[in-house]
């Protein structure tokens, strides 16, 4: 399984290399970079972190931590990859009543996947590792999590937001 996982995290760096290739003239690219592929390599990358990341998250913080697996096989894998797909094609049929919600889901997943990886540095900086025991334990970490991915994500849409004005190209 984390080989699988692994092949999706190559996949996203290949791709993403090779769009970034193709900002420059001449530079070799493997192939003609698309919006659906950067998609395609982003949602498995997305997929493959949130597998690692749940469980890492899961030792951390709590006390007694569970020790069921976030995916038991490869048919459930598949299944999740199935939903993915369906995903993907609700999102290039671009209709428009579901462009709004599909958009308010990524923003709430990334978030979600930020706050987990915050709140264990969170737990980990504070040497709170292993003490919760319940939800309510548990809200001062997450609180603090989603606090840092919510600064994470407006100092990056503030950073792209001047250098996108420093660096527009004059009109003329």
């Amino acid at each position: 399984m984390l080989a699988v996982l692994g092949l999706f995290f190559v996949f996203w760096v290949i791709d993403g290399l090779n769009s970034y290739l193709h900002f420059f003239p001449g530079a070799p690219c493997l192939y003609s970079p698309s919006n659906l592929l950067r998609l395609t390599a982003g949602m498995l990358n997305g997929v493959s972190l949130s597998f690692l990341v749940f469980p890492m998250f899961n030792f951390t913080l709590w006390r007694e931590p569970s020790k069921q697996r976030v995916v038991d096989s490869f048919g459930e894998l598949g299944r999740i990859l199935v939903q993915v797909i369906g995903l993907e094609i609700l999102l290039q049929a671009r209709i428009g009543a579901l462009l709004y919600p599909l958009f308010l889901v990524d923003i709430m997943s990334v978030l979600l996947v930020l706050t987990i990886v915050n709140s264990m540095i969170v737990v980990i900086l504070l040497r709170w590792e292993n003490r919760t025991e319940g939800w309510t334990q548990a809200l001062l970490p997450l609180s603090l999590g989603f606090l840092l991915s919510v600064a994470e994500v407006g100092g990056i849409a503030l950073l792209r937001a001047v250098l996108g004005g420093a660096l527009a190209s004059p009109s003329g």
